[in-house]
């Protein structure tokens, strides 16, 4: 197994060092408790640690006044932390700041290892933390880019979404057609990833970025693939090559050709709306097995149909409902 080195590890590293270098330097009291909080304070995204940092400052200061408190009252000894820790921690969960439990209790030990406290104690501490966090939040402020990688999984969601159509133009253009469906799966852990990745590069983000973000662009593809998910199984039950089929064949392998193409989006529709009238005029099924393939295709066009307006309507234009509404069944189409 290779092991690396990652750019978060040299930060914390870098960090801690830095910060307990400064603590020790000053001449503080319990230096190390610097590196330690800025171990701790040290996350994936500036958004995250500065909401780590806010938790751990307010969880330290206020488990340095209530320990000074408890500590005051029931003695220095060791069962004291029994009441501590079973009133500070609920305390620190009504506040919402229950990520700095772990930072508040190394302040905690210190008060107990002092014996008492003074205002040189308090300053003591209060530098200890400043450093540590300070540190923290400088050494996080610079966040590499991960646009590379973003972009590695929009051209991956686009080529498997772009395939899965390809397999399903192919199926009903030749219903011998085999296909094993691992591009379903390939997508929807692609979209998982990307979407991660968006939501990371949203935090890490000094100011919001104009026009549409990599967060848009992943939620736009996850309507896309949930579509082609509820369209499978319509799919899977035609047991054989009818007319419509191979009409609709023709259109969704032009489809994966132009994914994503809004110029095109409008022609793409009237053509799909074009196909469903002609299909209005065909004459009904006569046998149990030619209706239910009918049908099939009939739900299957519906959702293609809404497939289609995702494109016309592009990434963060989608409101919930579908921008078409489809016509109520006809004669024809049953």
């Amino acid at each position: 197994m290779k092991i690396g080195i990652g750019f978060r590890t040299m930060k914390t590293a870098l960090g801690v060092c830095v910060s307990v270098w400064i603590a020790q330097l000053l001449g503080l009291e319990y230096f190390s408790a610097a590196g330690i909080l800025t171990l701790l304070c040290i996350q994936k995204s500036r958004k995250q640690s500065y909401s780590a940092a806010v938790s751990r400052a307010m969880a330290c200061v206020s488990g340095m006044f209530y320990a000074a408190m408890l500590f005051q009252i029931l003695g220095y000894h060791p069962y004291a932390f029994l009441v501590l820790l079973m009133t500070f921690i609920p305390f620190c969960v009504w506040l919402g700041v229950q990520e700095g439990i772990a930072s508040s209790i190394v302040v905690v030990m210190h008060v107990y290892m002092h014996g008492y406290v003074d205002d040189a104690f308090v300053l003591n501490e209060l530098m200890v933390v400043a450093i540590g966090l300070g540190v923290a939040l400088i050494i996080n402020w610079y966040m590499p880019s991960i646009d590379k990688e973003i972009e590695s999984y929009r051209r991956e969601t686009d080529r498997l979404t772009s395939r899965i159509l390809h397999e399903i133009a192919v199926y009903l253009k030749d219903n011998d057609a085999v296909w094993n469906g691992k591009e379903v799966l390939e997508l929807a852990d692609t979209l998982r990833k990307g979407k991660r990745m968006a939501a990371l590069d949203a935090e890490n983000s000094r100011r919001r970025k104009k026009g549409l973000s990599y967060s848009d662009y992943f939620e736009h593809k996850q309507r896309q693939y949930d579509l082609l998910e509820r369209m499978l199984p319509f799919i899977s039950r035609i047991n054989t090559t009818i007319e419509q089929g191979r009409r609709l064949g023709e259109f969704v392998e032009l489809l994966s050709q132009n994914l994503d193409n809004r110029g095109e989006a409008s022609r793409l529709h009237d053509m799909l709306c074009g196909i469903r009238e002609y299909h209005k005029l065909l004459p009904l099924p006569e046998t149990r097995e030619a209706f239910e393939n009918r049908a099939n295709l009939f739900v299957f066009a519906n959702e293609l149909q809404r497939f289609v307006e995702t494109i016309r309507s592009g990434p963060g234009a989608y409101n919930g409902e579908p921008a078409i509404r489809l016509k109520r069944r006809t004669a024809g189409e049953r």
